[in-house]
């Protein structure tokens, strides 16, 4: 069985972060670890608190999992500090060389911040050289990059300022866009593609983000080549969007027992 490492925050509410992670990565059929970086307080209604793990703390539990559980593929999530993010960086690279996807979180889909104001550009300086795939909604885009980002051609020129900056691929998306479709944004050397899919009416959108580089993570730990994983996770999220349990009184959770593709795949990675 392949191995998935999921290092981000914890959800009291069970539809973002480490949660929605662990829960995805079972629905791929790969195991699940866990580097638990902060723990929020929080609902659906939004994020009341949260205080970071110490760093001392992040390296014990990174160096444990590397001992025994080492990862075919790492996503990081919600890390809140630029120590935090310097202590995952140096002990990534420190492991065997696997896919690695960031998802720069810096504030929860109610707007509450998650991440101090270094933080920004201590993802740029540190982990974007390392990844294999950068997922930032718009809002993060625009903070990694310094570029306004509001439209489809702005998406892809942020995508090409990521790669600038080091990574492999830039999937940058589009869920805060106006109209009736969404488009998410691939950006590799080899080219762009854009993802175009139905925007869902409904409020249960908690932890789109999260659950989709999860996704994108198992695809990839599961030997997958980048874009299927992308394509997989996109249409896991849009199915676990669509049928989203209706939990609580505020943005509520996605459905990750949706069914997801699991054949045998044999392609390359990064093809």
């Amino acid at each position: 069985m392949r191995i998935a490492l999921t290092i981000a925050g914890s959800d009291s509410g069970g539809g973002a972060g480490i949660q929605a992670d662990l829960k995805t990565f079972h629905q791929f059929g790969v195991f699940g670890t866990s580097v638990i970086a902060a723990v929020t307080a929080q609902n659906t209604k939004g994020v009341a608190a949260w205080e970071p793990v110490s760093d001392a703390l992040i390296a014990r539990q990174l160096d444990a999992l590397a001992q025994d559980l080492p990862p075919d593929g790492i996503k990081t999530g919600m890390l809140g500090s630029r120590s935090a993010i310097e202590t995952v960086a140096a002990a990534l690279q420190r492991m065997p060389t696997k896919p690695y996807v960031l998802d720069p979180v810096l504030a929860a889909t109610s707007g509450h911040a998650l991440a101090d104001e270094t933080a920004a550009a201590a993802i740029v300086e540190h982990l974007v050289p390392l990844a294999t795939l950068v997922t930032p909604n718009l809002d993060e885009a625009a903070r990694l990059t310094g570029l306004e980002v509001a439209t489809a051609e702005q998406m892809e020129r942020a995508g090409r300022a990521l790669l600038k900056r080091g990574t492999a691929a830039a999937l940058i998306k589009g869920g805060h866009l106006e109209g009736d479709a969404v488009i998410d944004v691939l950006v590799r050397p080899e080219g762009v593609r854009r993802f175009l899919h139905p925007r869902i009416a409904t409020s249960s959108t908690h932890g789109t983000g999260c659950t989709l580089s999860a996704a994108i993570t198992a695809g990839l730990a599961l030997g997958r080549n980048l874009e299927r994983s992308v394509e997989d996770g996109i249409d896991f999220v849009q199915r676990a969007i669509a049928a989203a349990p209706g939990l609580g009184a505020g943005k509520g959770p996605v459905n990750h027992f949706v069914p997801v593709p699991r054949g045998a795949p044999n392609d390359l990675l990064g093809g």
